[in-house]
């Protein structure tokens, strides 16, 4: 499949550049696709972002110079794209739990994180059910958080988020404010290259003024790839943007807009086996 080796491609290119920096459009182009689609992509395919791959390939091919060479160690620290020891240091004991210095001892105990290669992986077929709609512009009003990418950190805020919501009457307040319209899980402002993002919880809402409690964000006018979930949340709407991005977008040619993603919760029993939900992508034609 062509997407599968365009992706081996950029990733022989970035092990190609790990001394000093990378060029995310560079890697890009090799995938035939845009920075924002393929940082997108590479994040939901491997569960890593690409900066954070990057550090951990650094670091573990700091560790073995460290352990078999004689070179210095800011000597390695510069190699690798660190601009002072104490930087590299730092990053260093985190990866390895022990400093440069000490990763030079007989029998120093490392870690190694190993170079990443896509295969495709042959499963029951099953249909994916989707339909394209172009929607203008539109207004929510709600609340929002920042968090990371790093480390899958965003799972767990994002699941804290609702919960704290729910509990200080957040939900209540963006129901109460836009009577009749579905909850919005909203990705918005996403800064992938420096692994940050915004979650909104949001509703649609046209006439509202933002005040201290609820903020509005402008969704843009989007061609926008709508998939069904039905199920139990959390579980069923993560199956469903691993399929997107495993998938659906690999299969069809289509590539992202760059634009915020929504998750959209209707009311009802979001534990129920038969709760349905949808997950919305903004995408640009093939």
């Amino acid at each position: 499949m062509e997407w599968l080796n365009r992706m081996t491609r950029a990733i022989e290119l970035m092990e190609s550049r790990m001394e000093g920096k990378t060029d995310i459009e560079e890697l890009a182009r090799e995938a035939y696709s845009s920075p924002f689609h393929f940082q997108r992509m590479f994040h939901m395919l491997t569960g890593f972002t690409v900066a954070e791959y990057i550090r951990r390939r650094k670091l573990t091919l700091a560790a073995q110079e460290l352990a078999v060479g004689s070179s210095k160690v800011l000597d390695v620290a510069l190699k690798y794209g660190y601009e002072s020891p104490e930087s590299f240091s730092k990053a260093f004991r985190k990866a390895h739990g022990i400093s440069p210095s000490e990763a030079r001892d007989e029998g120093a105990a490392l870690k190694a994180f190993p170079r990443l290669s896509f295969h495709l992986s042959l499963k029951g077929v099953q249909d994916m059910d989707y339909r394209i709609v172009e929607k203008p512009a539109f207004r929510t009003l709600g609340k929002k958080f920042s968090t990371t990418t790093a480390g899958g950190q965003n799972l767990t805020d994002i699941t804290r988020f609702w919960q704290d919501a729910g509990a200080d009457g957040t939900i209540g307040k963006v129901v109460q404010a836009s009577p009749g319209k579905d909850l919005l899980g909203i990705c918005g402002n996403m800064d992938l290259a420096n692994e940050r993002f915004d979650y909104w919880i949001a509703a649609e809402n046209a006439d509202r003024p933002a005040d201290q409690e609820l903020q509005e964000l402008l969704i843009p006018a989007a061609t926008w790839a709508i998939f069904p979930s039905v199920g139990p949340m959390p579980h069923a709407i993560q199956n469903v943007w691993r399929r997107v991005f495993e998938e659906w977008f690999p299969s069809t040619g289509y590539t992202h807009a760059e634009g915020p993603e929504l998750e959209v919760y209707p009311e009802g029993d979001t534990s129920s086996p038969d709760y349905r939900c949808e997950v919305w992508v903004p995408i640009v034609k093939p």
